[in-house]
């Protein structure tokens, strides 16, 4: 079925009308009256809605519900600022896998440095392409891409979670299983590195910081692999797949 992502306040009446390039996308598919529509808020909530008028897309509302394409844990993935457009790949595939938000931030092995000018454009493109995958993919929900500006930052909010993890190559002791099968968790942050790796001393800050270390296996996964790696076990672990 189409999905459409719109404004909360936009859903409070019993009609509403697409509008920019909902109304575009709406053209394009050549939308007829009586056709059948999900429309949703960006937060978890959708709309099914009844194709009224194709003129102006107007849209009756016939049922509101949670989405259920929502998953029962959220995961936010952490990941150190990686070179050219390997970050906007993590966004698009982590929101189909269900993340519930994607954090950039700087460590000191990281190449690439945005400063604050060209960062306001970048997540603004990062939000796109977050949204689309979130259409794509059939969510109810759009993953909130957010920037840190610090390593420390990233570990002082990262901590709050109730599993709180940072993949390490140089770990050989702990693994992603071992650390899962510990205490139970509705929260979960996954916090990897950029392309040359975390230095030791990241890592220990992270232990102070409260995050656990571990390892995803013997063999050494590329910066935009390792992030998707470890979602995609916690979604399995929580019984998502």
């Amino acid at each position: 079925m189409v999905r459409f992502f719109v404004n909360p306040e936009e859903l409070a009446g019993e009609t509403l009308c697409l509008s920019g390039e909902n109304a575009q996308h709406a053209k394009v598919l050549r939308l007829k009256s009586g056709e059948q529509v999900l429309v949703c808020d960006g937060e978890g909530r959708e709309c099914l809605c009844e194709v009224l008028d194709v003129s102006g897309f107007q849209l009756r509302v016939l049922e509101r519900r949670e989405s259920t394409a929502e998953a029962s844990v959220r995961v936010s993935v952490y990941m150190a600022f990686p070179k050219a457009d390997k970050l906007e790949h993590v966004i698009q595939k982590a929101t189909e896998l269900g993340a519930y938000e994607i954090v950039a931030f700087p460590s000191g092995r990281c190449v690439s440095k945005p400063d604050e000018k060209s960062l306001k454009k970048k997540l603004e493109r990062w939000q796109k392409i977050a949204a689309s995958a979130a259409e794509q993919s059939g969510r109810g929900r759009i993953p909130e891409v957010i920037v840190l500006p610090s390593f420390q930052a990233a570990l002082d909010r990262a901590a709050q979670a109730d599993k709180a993890l940072m993949f390490y190559e140089n770990e050989h002791a702990v693994t992603l299983r071992m650390a899962l099968e510990s205490g139970s968790w509705n929260t979960v942050s996954l916090l990897t590195g950029p392309e040359g790796g975390l230095e030791e001393r990241e890592v220990e800050q992270a232990r102070a910081s409260g995050l656990d270390v571990c390892t995803l296996g013997s063999r050494i996964l590329r910066c935009e692999t390792a992030p998707l790696c470890a979602l995609s076990a916690v979604m399995y672990a929580a019984g998502e797949f």
